[in-house]
């Protein structure tokens, strides 16, 4: 669905720079200029968003894009209102009162999406079971989305990490699209040290998601099996459609994600839970969330996903939602005695920005009910 996304966005901002340079070129200042040299103040308003988006594409060209959409969309709404007020007033303004608007707010609207894409919070929920849990219950932390080189390198994950050890986590999840195409291999070794530092009862358990085995050939300077060997070199339990048992009540089942369904390389939910106990606590890690049904008609205790970033881009997340891409967006949702939970992420995909969502690392703790 991101791919998509980006290839509209892309399209969109084609449009969008044609409406900018337009509204660029009533400021005063340029209109004054265009009354001796029209042409030149037609390049200048041009160049003007031109260099906007060119400094986002020093981070990629769909953050560039994101921005001139942005500034698109409020520079049309700011139109929109100053046309009424000027209906009302039968009056033009003298200035260009909207387009100061548009600037304005799309600096500060897209700041504190920078902002919440870069603090990691820390989110919590609570739930309770009647299976046999241990006395002391359980606390999970749940992890996905770093895409290590967005807003996360290395050492800002491991600093993380750092954070999630200081809970006192029983066991840790990384659900999926721990790295990306343009990942590092010296972050990427980095990441998976600091995950290997974090001290659990149980230890830390990761299934991949849709960028770990990259979309591009080349792409990075590290390939998937590299990236599982340092994973398993510094402990980690690396799922793919597999079962374990955590301890003789507490089983993890980590599941293939769900692109790889139309070749037939991925377990149903009936053929993963075959043979397990009743009463054994079932965690799934299924990085994308669109599998509710068939998890929650197995009996699974707690489902775990990311995948979405939380919408990352308002309202990209309702979008998923009502096209079936995902059962849910963000939060946690109870069916059939299930528990889901899907993160927004500890980063995101290609965006430096998060304005539906914000990063965040997940603590769950679950209770014996008595």
């Amino acid at each position: 669905m991101w791919l998509i996304i980006a290839a509209l966005a892309l399209l969109a901002s084609g449009g969008g720079f044609v409406y900018l340079t337009a509204g660029f070129h009533r400021f005063g200042f340029m209109r004054a200029l265009g009354e001796k040299h029209k042409a030149a103040s037609w390049i200048l308003s041009a160049a003007a968003i031109a260099l906007i988006g060119g400094v986002w594409s020093f981070i990629s060209l769909t953050a560039a894009a994101v921005a001139l959409i942005h500034l698109f969309l409020f520079w049309l709404g700011a139109d929109a209102v100053s046309a009424f007020v000027t209906r009302c007033r039968k009056k033009k303004p003298k200035r260009n009162y909207a387009g100061s608007a548009a600037v304005f707010i799309t600096v500060i609207y897209l700041s504190i999406g920078w902002f919440l894409a870069h603090a990691v919070s820390r989110t919590d929920y609570d739930f309770q079971t009647d299976k046999n849990i241990g006395t002391d219950g359980l606390r999970i932390a749940l992890i996905a989305d770093s895409h290590l080189g967005i807003t996360l390198d290395g050492k800002k994950f491991a600093y993380e990490m750092k954070r999630i050890n200081d809970e006192n986590p029983d066991m840790v999840i990384v659900a999926g699209d721990f790295v990306d195409d343009d990942s590092k291999r010296s972050d990427m070794i980095e990441a998976c040290a600091a995950l290997g530092n974090i001290r659990t009862k149980y230890g830390v358990f990761y299934s991949l998601g849709n960028h770990d085995k990259g979309y591009f050939s080349g792409g990075r300077d590290f390939t998937i099996d590299d990236l599982i060997s340092e994973l398993e070199k510094n402990g980690v339990t690396v799922l793919m459609d597999e079962v374990v048992m955590a301890d003789e009540n507490i089983c993890v089942i980590g599941r293939k994600d769900k692109s790889e369904e139309a070749s037939g390389g991925r377990k149903t939910m009936s053929e993963l839970t075959a043979g397990l106990s009743p009463e054994s606590y079932k965690i799934v890690i299924d990085h994308q969330p669109n599998d509710y049904d068939a998890e929650a008609a197995v009996g699974a205790d707690l489902v775990l996903s990311g995948h979405t970033h939380g919408g990352h881009i308002f309202p990209a997340g309702y979008i998923g939602v009502l096209i079936g891409a995902n059962d849910r967006a963000y939060g946690t949702e109870r069916r059939d005695g299930t528990d889901f939970v899907v993160t927004s992420g500890i980063s995101g995909w290609a965006i430096p920005f998060k304005t539906g969502c914000k990063s965040e690392y997940v603590i769950i703790d679950i209770e014996k009910q008595e």
